[in-house]
């Protein structure tokens, strides 16, 4: 069993769980993930390693709840505890010193790119980062992320906070700026922005890399359930990223294969309902 330490509230539906996992935490790498599953028969679950402290013996994670299986780990109170976390799986994020380096966040994907960024900050790059949400509420980390950044640049689609707008926007900007465009980009987010802020660099040469979430069941590339294509050809997102080449992925491929899931999910769970409401008559 893995101690939930503390449970916190960072935005709607987003929580910051810190975690005791001493082994996951002194092998953990910038950009590796878990597999979370709260009780014996209960989904499995992959998440991002935010952030981890070897010596405590503590991992974070920040986990949006959008589903049954999501909104019952956050509902673990500190002091309660999961029952499997597996991990650090995937490959861990190349780090290098490009110079000038952009990270572009989008809604729960700055938790993703929380590590990633302060990795690239730690190795002497000059980080710019680019963070966005619905609404002020949804844009998580902004201090955090402030500590090791040149600036965060704020973007919300309602106005509430920062630029009104979308970060590719702001991205844009940055790169027609001689004295600001970045060598490299980190993206992490929704599937069409990750493809749209791809869209953006490739013209400039700009090298991007970007995370993908496809669904994933074991982590170790047995299932397939997390099979991308890159490159043309295919890879497990699991064992072979999840950072790949953002000027590569087959973002259309990706995103249909997601909405299949989706659709299957939904009619599953309006079953499952229609079941709960017969045993209960």
């Amino acid at each position: 069993m893995f101690q939930v330490l503390s449970n916190d509230t960072l935005a709607a539906q987003v929580h910051r769980l810190v975690v005791e996992a001493p082994r996951v935490a002194r092998a953990r790498l910038p950009g590796q993930f878990v597999i979370v599953r709260l009780r014996e028969g209960a989904e499995r679950i992959p998440l991002t390693i935010a952030d981890a402290d070897a010596q405590r013996g503590t991992i974070t994670l920040i986990i949006q709840a959008v589903g049954e299986s999501t909104r019952d780990i956050v509902a673990v109170p500190a002091g309660g505890s999961i029952q499997n976390v597996a991990g650090p799986l995937g490959k861990a994020t190349h780090i290098q010193s490009w110079g000038r380096v952009a990270c572009v966040g989008g809604g729960v994907g700055t938790a993703v790119l929380y590590p990633l960024a302060r990795a690239l900050a730690d190795a002497g790059n000059e980080v710019t980062t680019l963070i966005g949400g619905r609404s002020a509420s949804f844009v998580i980390l902004r201090d955090e992320l402030a500590a090791f950044s040149k600036e965060v640049l704020v973007t919300t689609e309602d106005g509430s906070l920062g630029t009104k707008g979308f970060v590719t926007a702001v991205l844009d900007a940055l790169i027609a700026d001689p004295a600001r465009r970045p060598a490299a980009v980190f993206a992490v987010g929704p599937l069409p922005m990750m493809a749209a802020v791809a869209e953006r660099t490739k013209p400039h040469g700009i090298q991007t890399i970007v995370s993908l979430n496809p669904i994933m069941v074991d982590g170790t590339g047995m299932c397939g359930g997390c099979r991308v294509t890159v490159g043309g050809k295919s890879r497990f997102a699991c064992v072979d990223g999840p950072e790949f080449d953002g000027h590569q992925v087959d973002y259309q491929e990706l995103m249909a294969r997601l909405k299949t899931y989706g659709e299957h999910s939904c009619r599953l769970e309006a079953a499952i309902r229609e079941q709960e409401k017969e045993a209960a008559r």
